[in-house]
């Protein structure tokens, strides 16, 4: 399966079973995984494997971070969550934020390696990623930010992963406006949307909204006025 073929065909499955690839499996993953774009090469990322008893954990790291009394059960739906840590480095030339997508990239890379290697996975994230409790559990240091967790387990059989809508690439991919005379900006054919554009867009999604409330309203006027109507007849 070519590279092309295996990010056409992966899919997140929000339910997995309970296998799920060992240490050993997950290894040589990781080390192509963190060939993702990395300037510097400074490695900005690492992860963490939870199983059994540290799903178990997570789950009451969360409902503290929640003000819940119950532990959460979200952890529980995988039998190998894969914590995503952004790992930041000192450095006048890379920014944390391009390193943190650094990290990101790993995941997404990682997801669909473990993807095409038969497992499930889906990555999750929340609110409470980045509360104390979470982070405690999970052991990061001051310079470190959890970015969410694979969840990891064997595809389900027979039932088929959640959708997912088609891309439109001939909008996302775009040149940029041409320069005219005075110094204004043109869009060209291929260009993404102007602030113009936006603009009417945007009056033309919202007098839409206004006239589906409108239909609405006239709808449930006519259901009361006939209602009105047929109790003054009684």
């Amino acid at each position: 399966m070519s590279a092309l073929d295996a990010v056409r065909a992966r899919q997140s499955w929000s339910k997995v079973g309970d296998t799920a690839p060992s240490r050993e499996d997950l290894l040589p993953l990781v080390a192509a995984a963190g060939r993702v774009a990395d300037h510097s090469s400074l490695r900005p990322w690492r992860l963490l494997e939870l199983r059994g008893a540290d799903r178990e954990r997570l789950g009451t790291a969360i409902a503290e971070a929640q003000g819940d009394d119950t532990p959460s059960s979200k952890p529980l739906r995988a039998p190998l969550l894969i914590a995503v840590v952004a790992s930041y480095r000192p450095s006048e030339k890379v920014p944390r934020w391009e390193q943190e997508a650094v990290a990101s990239g790993v995941a997404h890379v990682l997801s669909l390696l473990l993807d095409e290697a038969g497992w499930g996975v889906i990555w999750r994230t929340g609110h409470y990623t980045r509360s104390r409790p979470v982070a405690t559990m999970h052991g990061l240091g001051e310079d470190e930010e959890l970015l969410g967790w694979l969840y990891v387990g064997a595809k389900p059989e027979g039932k088929r992963p959640g959708r997912r809508k088609s891309v439109d690439a001939r909008r996302l991919l775009t040149r940029p406006p041409s320069p005219l005379p005075g110094g204004s900006l043109a869009a060209t054919p291929d260009a993404g949307p102007t602030e113009a554009g936006k603009k009417r867009d945007g009056k033309i999604s919202v007098a839409k909204r206004e006239k589906k409330k409108s239909k609405k309203k006239d709808k449930r006027d006519k259901k009361k006025d006939k209602k009105e109507r047929g109790s003054k007849k009684t």
